[in-house]
């Protein structure tokens, strides 16, 4: 996101804590809010204290189009080409471009919404069916609305945005515009120049909706991608949590199989020791025998001299 006018120094800190700040799930919100102004105003920075402590706590649907915003910055940008390119086209275009233009634009409007969602979830916040229709309804606003477009793209937002009700939604075609009255009779130079600039306009409707229609397709091949390597992702995820699950059964196992060994060497050691006391009482039991019985030899041939 790039910010225009920004002063150097601690300016973009500034800026900086905030857009963290917007990017906070919106239950710790106020907690990082005054952390981050306390720290602020320790610093000396009273100006920045007081905008950080001026922030307002973003709704869940908000929040969740904020972190839209900033962890996908190229299909964000894409996004926003597509509204400047469907605004630009529904100032020419007839009902029938509005209508197609319109079923694209909410096809890509469900995508985004959709990864808006999952990104939520993989931030432990799911997101309601009212939070995910405020989200549909921020995203559609975006394209229908430049002043919401660039609201959206500052990764700010503290309520959901509403789209003009004179924007087509995709279900009817707008009406075309109403044909002027049928002036009186032109010289032939008038006339020429009548049907140069209807051609001109016709040339640059048709260009419109050229690049309207490319920016769709980009944008829903984009989104196509995304979708299918989030499914990637999600199949390695789950191959790697069945193997840490046999990671840790098997480490289980060896802890079990250490803890039964260690014990079988504490009896061995128990037994040894034993043993080890056992032979030593007998040792002494035979040397004392040894002793008597040579006693014993000395008192016969004494007894049975000469």
């Amino acid at each position: 996101m790039v910010r225009k006018g920004g002063k150097p120094g601690a300016r973009h800190d500034v800026e900086d804590l905030l857009d963290g700040l917007y990017a906070t799930p919106p239950s710790g919100f106020v907690a990082r809010r005054e952390e981050l102004a306390v720290a602020a105003k320790r610093d000396g920075r009273a100006d920045d204290a007081r905008r950080i402590h001026a922030a307002r706590r973003p709704t869940l649907a908000a929040w969740a189009a904020n972190v839209l915003l900033r962890t996908q910055p190229r299909e964000s940008e894409r996004f926003l080409e597509l509204g400047r390119a469907l605004r630009e086209a529904y100032r020419t275009l007839d009902a029938d471009g509005v209508k197609e233009l319109s079923e694209q634009r909410r096809s890509v409007v469900c995508a985004l919404s959709r990864q808006a969602a999952e990104l939520a979830r993989e931030a432990g916040h799911r997101l309601s069916e009212t939070a995910l229709r405020d989200v549909e309804s921020t995203l559609r606003a975006v394209l229908a609305d430049q002043d919401a477009a660039d609201r959206w793209a500052t990764g700010r937002l503290e309520s959901a945005l509403v789209p003009p009700a004179d924007f087509p939604s995709g279900g009817a075609a707008a009406r075309p515009a109403r044909r002027p009255a049928r002036p009186g009779p032109e010289r032939p130079e008038a006339r020429s120049r009548a049907e140069d600039e209807v051609a001109e306009r016709r040339r640059r409707r048709r260009e419109q909706l050229a690049e309207a229609r490319r920016a769709a397709e980009e944008a829903g091949r984009r989104l196509g991608e995304l979708e299918a390597a989030r499914a990637d992702a999600e199949a390695s995820l789950e191959e790697a949590r069945d193997l840490a699950d046999r990671t840790h059964r098997h480490v289980s196992e060896s802890e079990e199989r250490l803890r039964q060994a260690r014990e079988d060497a504490g009896r061995a050691d128990e037994e040894l020791r034993e043993a080890r006391e056992r032979r030593r009482t007998a040792g002494e039991a035979v040397a004392g025998a040894r002793t008597a019985a040579r006693d014993a030899e000395r008192e016969v041939s004494r007894l049975a001299g000469p």
